[in-house]
Order: structure tokens, then C-alpha cells, then sequence
């Protein structure tokens, strides 16, 4: 029997939905502040099935944490525009730490985090979700990072790409819930100023293994 829709088509229509899954996500997360609603809500701002939510994420916590994986992901385009600037060195794992730590300083990581923060509804000891949908943010991101620093270092072991920037990361994901817990995510002069003077340590600390 002949498939009615060719697979080029199916393809397009699965991107389609799940990609409105999370615009429709995130503008749930703009207009109540948190990441507080159920999946029918979700699948009735998204205009779809609430079965087409499940073939694309395995939960709502999924999709929540993919929209705050792409909202952490310009770390990732800070490094694509060090690199595109010339910013990468010769491509030595020294050389790649630095592009790192220059994507880390470029990019408005603090207001991020307090996007993320407030998303999430803040932490607290009667509800890991919050946390751990943080804590997952950060691997996913770690992860894509990685590969791309990978992909633009052929000549840098994996390995090497998986635990230079994994070094990196997982810092900076212990000094934002130490900046979180010391300013409550406000982004005013004075926590800006505190996150740097964190980033800072984190990297000249990090920086004595490469």
C-alpha cells in the first residue's frame, strides 16, 4: 500500500509540531511565569494532539527542560562567534578552554539563569523537580557543547572536548546555585557584579588544568 503522505512531508509536519510544542511552551512559561501546566494545556496552546506531545517528548518535564536547554544553548552561539572571530587558537585544548571561558564571559549567563530560576519557580526541599530539571538543563547543554567543540577540533581528542568543557559547565552550574542562593536571581549592577567576580574564580581555577 502507498504511504498518502510522502516522507519529506512527514518529516517537515514532525518538525512543525515540535517546534510549536515548545513556543507553546515557553509562551506558557512567559504568560504564568513558571513552568506550572499540564499537558493539555500545553497541547491546546501548541494546537495539537495531546498524543502528538508524547510522540515527540516523554513528558512535560521533557519539553520544559528542552525549551531551558535552548534557552542556556547561547553559551553554544557565543562559541560558534568566538570561533567564527578567529578566537579559537590552533585549535589545542589550552587554546579551546579559552574560546570556552570567552563564551561564558560574553554571554548574559546570569540573566539566563535567572530566566531558568523563575521558570522553575525556584528551588526548595519539598520539590526536587525544579532542581533537577536545572541540573538536566546543564547536562544537555554540556553535551551539545562538547560535540561542537569536537566537531570544530578534529584534531582534539574527544574525550578531551568532553571533559575540558564538561569542566567548565559543571562549574558554572555549582556558582549559579551559589549566585542564585546569594542574590535570589536579581540582575541588577551589584549580582552582575557578584556572578563575574565568581566566573572569574571558576575559570582562573579551572584554567591551572590546562
Amino acid at each position: 500500500m502507498i504511504d498518502a503522505v510522502p516522507p519529506d512531508r512527514r518529516t517537515a509536519l514532525k518538525a512543525r509540531h515540535r517546534r510549536a510544542i515548545l513556543d507553546a511552551a515557553r509562551a506558557l512559561i512567559s504568560d504564568g511565569g513558571t513552568a506550572r501546566f499540564s499537558v493539555d494545556e500545553l497541547a491546546d496552546r501548541a494546537d495539537v494532539a495531546r498524543r502528538t506531545v508524547f510522540n515527540h517528548f516523554a513528558s512535560v518535564d521533557d519539553v520544559v527542560t528542552t525549551v531551558c536547554t535552548e534557552v542556556l544553548g547561547v553559551v553554544i552561539d557565543r562559541l560558534r562567534d568566538q570561533i567564527t572571530a578567529g578566537a579559537a587558537g590552533s585549535g589545542s585544548r589550552s587554546s579551546m578552554f579559552e574560546s570556552v571561558a570567552a563564551a561564558l564571559r560574553a554571554t548574559d549567563v546570569p540573566g539566563t539563569i535567572a530566566f531558568l530560576w523563575r521558570a522553575l519557580g525556584g528551588f526548595s526541599a519539598a520539590d526536587p523537580r525544579p532542581k533537577q530539571i536545572f541540573q538536566a538543563t546543564f547536562s544537555r547543554t554540556t553535551a551539545a557543547l562538547a560535540r561542537e567543540v569536537a566537531e570544530r577540533n578534529p584534531n582534539l581528542d574527544p574525550l578531551e572536548a568532553e571533559l575540558l568543557v564538561s569542566s567548565l559547565m559543571h562549574g558554572t552550574e555549582v556558582i549559579a546555585e551559589l549566585w542564585l542562593t546569594e542574590t535570589g536571581a536579581a540582575t541588577d549592577e551589584a549580582a552582575r557584579a557578584r556572578w563575574h567576580d565568581l566566573l572569574d574564580r571558576l575559570i582562573d581555577s579551572t584554567r591551572k588544568g590546562y
